[in-house]
């Protein structure tokens, strides 16, 4: 069994300029992904697919490999996550390498440790799943939800306006940090998500959305948060 790591971290930036490699508590943000997956074990290679020769500098100094550059078709602001990961395993092919699974691991997400993937990757192994994906439940409940039509605030799902939060069934979202993939079957269906996708549940204070400056602060207070 042998299992590819994907750090996508493509250059170019807007809201934060030189996101992938600008310094989270201490060292570039894409470190704590490429030494998570390498201290995992469970990853017979870990690279980088990026577009950047300064990103690429900065994953080689962290341990990763990048033996090809990510092509503009792959870099482009409109190509998915899966569109990066097929063009990462055909090259890998085209040298004679085929890895049993895949994982792709978002470059900004400083959250993820070892552990989690050493986690996702067993019960991707062991379920025989497309997918393992890693999520959080929203802290409120969306069917409790509020939307402002015609300059009126109501209740998305006026069914629920009474509901207790207890009994209203806990839903979840995508925590944006990686996806462990069976490489045949992802191959086939060319997305992140299959019909016998598995879940890793992970607590709030592992997750953070980073776009904004604001929300980049707030991870660096979550981190030290988790790692007094």
């Amino acid at each position: 069994m042998t299992s590819l790591a994907i750090i996508t971290a493509r250059g170019g930036s807007k809201r934060i300029p030189k996101k992938n490699i600008k310094e989270f508590c201490g060292k570039p943000i894409i470190a704590y992904g490429i030494e998570a997956a390498i201290k995992s074990g469970v990853f017979g290679e870990v690279m980088v697919s990026t577009d950047s020769e300064e990103i690429a500098e900065v994953a080689k100094k962290y341990g990763a490999r990048v033996p090809f550059m990510r092509s503009d078709e792959a870099a482009n602001d409109f190509a998915p996550t899966a569109k990066v990961i097929e063009e990462v395993v055909l090259e890998y092919e085209k040298e004679g390498r085929t890895f049993d699974k895949v994982c792709c691991i978002y470059p900004t997400a400083p959250f993820i440790t070892a552990d989690r993937l050493k986690e996702a990757m067993e019960k991707l192994i062991s379920t025989g799943a497309y997918s393992v994906v890693p999520v959080v439940q929203y802290s409120f409940p969306p069917q409790r939800g509020l939307e402002i039509k015609d300059g009126v605030l109501k209740y998305i799902h006026p069914e629920h306006t009474f509901t207790r939060s207890q009994d209203l069934e806990p839903v979840y979202h995508d925590a944006g940090q990686f996806y462990c993939l069976d490489r045949e079957q992802f191959m086939k269906g060319l997305s992140l998500f299959g019909d016998t996708t598995k879940e890793l549940i992970l607590d709030e204070l592992e997750v953070q959305d980073i776009d904004t400056m604001t929300d980049w602060q707030l991870a660096e207070l979550k981190y030290e948060l988790l790692h007094k």
